[in-house]
């Protein structure tokens, strides 16, 4: 059997040597200040170190709310708006038959281009360890998105040519477009939102370690300026205050700045991200209740719920009651009157198109399918032209809670810009210092 090498003793006696030399030297005022210099430039150098450290992550979680997360999470929004937005556009061009308005055309085209478009945005910038789910609703998205344009081009082919066909091919690319599309980008909206509060959230969590270290290099501090009082009856040690004062100058920064950005982030995420998340769904209502809304009279009746009713107008009921209840939350979350403004247009608007419905399908229920046509599509009076109310107040809202966020995230990434490089710099003046103020003691012994 063999057994583990025992220390020399050589190296024994060299370290029994160097502990004797160390208690010796802590008998004697010299080693005493020596070993309090250097537990003073450590202790302050790691209340530096630790503070760059931590805010530096604090900071990076906070730019990227700015720069990254929110971006990608509006970015998601309006993927789902366009995609929502397109289908809306297709079935009222559908509806003015084989001479589609060239205004609802445009609409759909500039709709599918920016869900395109927004959609390349978002694979550049969800590879990586921002992957994950998201990419996979991306790519959902990628696949879906030209067979639901593929029977769009149908239906409308279909239907210049007055064939009932296009009637099936509208109603089957809407089925797409609920059942593929719009359910893949709310997880991409919901994946990207979740990315958002994450980094919301670690910014705002606070640097316990840096601050119990500055507080204890500042008890420190005071308790050496003390010592050294009562043992020379000199009030002040220049390098031990100017050591403090570089201390108290990054603690009170730490606390302060963490404090305020802190509050920023807070106020972004309450009163601004809050408010974008409750406009986005009520805009994403408002969208789905004009598409059954139209998809009514495109199926007049051949498309059934279980219970035997009308599956769009059922459809179209339900989008209107979340979209009341979006807009009431909405206006209770708008913290200024120029949020709380386009929230009540969106409000009226949505009750006349309420009635103005009401009105249209009583008269398609009466037999006049051209006049409940032009109550739901015409330029004046219809229920089309409160929903562009709806949709331009709604867009209003988001515009200026959009503004809200991007000032307060700011701000509150502002208030921690230079903490980390201040603190690591002005932490090695102030080791300096102390090292010059025990230094300046020792030369007294001399």
């Amino acid at each position: 059997m063999t057994y583990p090498a025992s220390p020399s003793p050589a190296a024994h006696g060299a370290w029994a040597e160097t502990v004797e030399r160390l208690r010796a030297s802590a008998t004697t005022e010299p080693g005493r200040l020596r070993i309090i210099g250097a537990a003073l430039a450590l202790l302050v150098v790691a209340f530096g170190a630790v503070t760059a450290w931590e805010v530096s992550d604090r900071f990076a979680a906070a730019d990227d709310v700015v720069t990254r997360s929110q971006p990608l999470s509006a970015d998601a929004a309006n993927i789902y708006r366009s995609l929502a937005d397109a289908d809306t556009a297709a079935a009222t061009g559908f509806l003015a038959g084989a001479r589609e308005r060239p205004e609802d055309l445009a609409r759909y085209r500039k709709d599918i281009e920016t869900a395109s478009r927004l959609l390349v945005k978002a694979a550049a910038n969800t590879g990586g360890s921002g992957g994950g789910d998201a990419a996979r609703q991306i790519a959902t998205l990628n696949e879906a998105l030209p067979r639901y344009t593929g029977l769009i081009e149908r239906a409308r082919a279909n239907n210049r040519q007055g064939l009932p066909l296009g009637g099936a091919y509208l109603r089957y690319a809407n089925q797409q477009m609920t059942s593929d599309l719009l359910p893949a980008a709310e997880k991409l909206y919901a994946e990207e939102t979740a990315r958002l509060d994450r980094d919301n959230n670690d910014a705002r969590v606070w640097p316990f370690v840096s601050l119990a270290l500055g507080v204890l290099a500042f008890a420190v501090l005071f308790w050496a300026q003390r010592r050294n009082y009562r043992r020379t009856n000199r009030l002040f040690n220049h390098g031990l205050l100017a050591a403090t004062a570089a201390s108290t100058v990054v603690l009170l920064w730490l606390a302060v700045g963490h404090t305020v950005a802190r509050t920023e982030l807070n106020n972004a995420q309450v009163h601004g991200q809050e408010s974008l998340a409750v406009l986005n769904d009520a805009r994403i209502n408002s969208l789905k209740a004009r598409a059954n809304e139209n998809l009514t009279l495109v199926a007049r009746g051949a498309v059934l719920t279980a219970d035997g009713d009308d599956k769009y107008e059922t459809d179209y009921t339900s989008g209107m009651a979340r979209l009341t209840t979006a807009l009431d939350r909405a206006k209770g979350l708008a913290d200024d009157s120029s949020g709380v403004a386009p929230v009540a247009d969106a409000i009226a608007s949505a009750g006349e198109w309420r009635q103005r419905h009401r009105s249209a399908s009583a008269t398609d229920k009466a037999g006049d399918y051209e006049l409940a046509l032009e109550q739901v599509i015409g330029t004046e009076g219809s229920t089309g032209e409160c929903f562009d109310q709806v949709d331009a107040a709604l867009e209003k809202a988001i515009a200026h809670e959009q503004v809200e966020f991007d000032a307060s995230a700011t701000d509150g990434r502002s208030a921690l810009t230079g903490l980390a490089v201040g603190a690591g710099i002005l932490a090695l003046l102030g080791a300096v210092a102390a090292i010059l103020g025990i230094g300046r003691r020792l030369s007294e012994y001399r």
